[in-house]
This record gives C-alpha cells, sequence and structure tokens, in this order.
C-alpha cells in the first residue's frame, strides 16, 4: 500500500493512499474560497495526480463542512476589471478544465458550499457524493459573469438537461443536497461523517478495473459529448484495439480463466 501525504502552500493538500489519491482544498475560514495563487496550485496538483503511477482514482473534496465557496473576491478585488484576464486560450483545456483532462476517474466528496467555481469543480468531475450539507450554486448571474470555467454553460446541460441547467444559470440559485439528488447531479447524499468513507468505497471500487480501459473509457465519453456517431465509432474502434493489444486486457482474460483478482498495471 502506498501512502503520502504533501502540502501544496498549506491550503491545498495531496495524499496517496492504496490507489486512491485525495485532493484536499484546505481553507475552512474562507469555505474553501480560492486565491489566483491556490487555483495555480489547485490546478497543478490535478495534472500532478494524473501523471502519478501511485494514484489510480482521485478523490476532491474540501476541509470538514466545505468544498469550495468560488473566487476570493477580496483577492479578486485587488485586480481592476479591466485588467482582469481569462485563465488562458480557448484551445488550453488543460487549465480550463483540468479534472476532466486527468485520464483517471475522479470522485468530488462535497461537504458544504460548491459555490461558483466550486460548483464548476463539482462539474468536471466524473461523480458526485454529497453530504447533507451540500449546497451547490452557479451564481455567476449575481456577479455579472458567464460560468467561469464554461462547465456551467458545456457540461451542466448534459448532465441534468438544458432546462434544468438553465434554470440553475439563470437564477443563481442555491440548491441544497437533496435537490441535486432530485436532478441526478449526485449519485448519493449521505451524513457527514460518512461521506469520505462512502467516497473511498466508490473509489476502491473502481480499482478493480484496468486504469488502460478507464483512461479510454474517459476519454471516449467527453470526447463522445462533442462527435457524430461515425468520429465516435472510429475513435471506439482504435480504443479498443488498443485495449485488445494492452498488458491489462492479457491479465484479466488469466485473472478470470484462473478465478483470481486482476493485478492490472494500467499497460
Amino acid at each position: 500500500m502506498t501512502e503520502r501525504s504533501e502540502d501544496r502552500g498549506e491550503l491545498i493538500r495531496y495524499e496517496v493512499d492504496g490507489g486512491v489519491a485525495t485532493i484536499t482544498i484546505d481553507r475552512p475560514e474562507k469555505k474553501g474560497a480560492m486565491t489566483y495563487a491556490m487555483l495555480g496550485e489547485f490546478i497543478a496538483t490535478v495534472h500532478e495526480a494524473g501523471r502519478d503511477e501511485a494514484a489510480r482514482v482521485i478523490i476532491l473534496t474540501g476541509a470538514p463542512g466545505t468544498f469550495c465557496a468560488g473566487t476570493d473576491l477580496a483577492d479578486l478585488q485587488t485586480i481592476p476589471g479591466t485588467e482582469r484576464g481569462t485563465r488562458g486560450t480557448a484551445e488550453q483545456t488543460d487549465v480550463w478544465w483540468p479534472i476532466v483532462q486527468c485520464p483517471k476517474p475522479v470522485i468530488a466528496a462535497v461537504d458544504g458550499p460548491a459555490i461558483g467555481m466550486g460548483a464548476e469543480f463539482t462539474s468536471q468531475c466524473d461523480v458526485r457524493v454529497a453530504s447533507t450539507r451540500a449546497r451547490f450554486g452557479w451564481v455567476f448571474v449575481h456577479r455579472g459573469l458567464v460560468p467561469d470555467t464554461g462547465a456551467g454553460t458545456w457540461l451542466l446541460p448534459r448532465l441534468i438537461g438544458v432546462p434544468a441547467a438553465l434554470d440553475l444559470l439563470y437564477s443563481g440559485r442555491i440548491i441544497d443536497a437533496a435537490e441535486a439528488l432530485a436532478v441526478g447531479y449526485v449519485r448519493s447524499v449521505v451524513e457527514p461523517d460518512d461521506l469520505l468513507p462512502t467516497a473511498r468505497t466508490v473509489a476502491e471500487s473502481y480499482l478493480a478495473g484496468s486504469p488502460f480501459a478507464m483512461r479510454k473509457i474517459k476519454a471516449l465519453a467527453y470526447e463522445g459529448l462533442e462527435r457524430s456517431v461515425h468520429e465516435h465509432m472510429t475513435a471506439h474502434v482504435e480504443a479498443l484495439s488498443a485495449c485488445f493489444k494492452s498488458e491489462d486486457h492479457a491479465e484479466g482474460v488469466a485473472s478470470f480463466l484462473e478465478r483470481r483478482p486482476a493485478q492490472f498495471t494500467g499497460r
């Protein structure tokens, strides 16, 4: 079992335990609100988790009772509006959508407000688990903005449907965990003490699968949202062919025939 814990400027924590990495936004006094410096550390940490061979599944969470309450407006206010730039060009999806670009499953474990940028982060995650304290809000219209990473206007409608997404985006209202579950945004809602154990159980269920296959599945799923059926099937055939040639496929077949757990390497 691999165990490792690192602090990133003390506000972004990174731990790996038994194949599961946990990224924690640890700024409870500000409900996980992001400064520009924190955001840079967060993006870099997500990228590192994607490269880390010890991490096969990632949990993204906040300090107890928190997640990410959005951009720290006090920090934002130090930069004049006319000088506030976007994070990068439209082509730099690794900066805008680092969680989507991460080649591994990412589970959001939300124990408090996921507001603004925090809500956007949850949309970028593959699966969401919420505690009864979780709240979600795309409040950008109240700040004169569109959703800041673009996830709210592209991913959210695909996750919960266009009318439901537009209602949340137009109103900027904040929904609780029960409503998030009702619209299918979160996988489950649990008591706060059960949140991380539940997320860990979900993560461990993914560890039984082939990392090689999961990388292909994640890419096909997200890239398929913008492809034609023909384009998707072309990519699918390429991915399936690569899987057939992989060590993980050989191990998956061998483990079935030998009636033993598979020992996948991700190759």
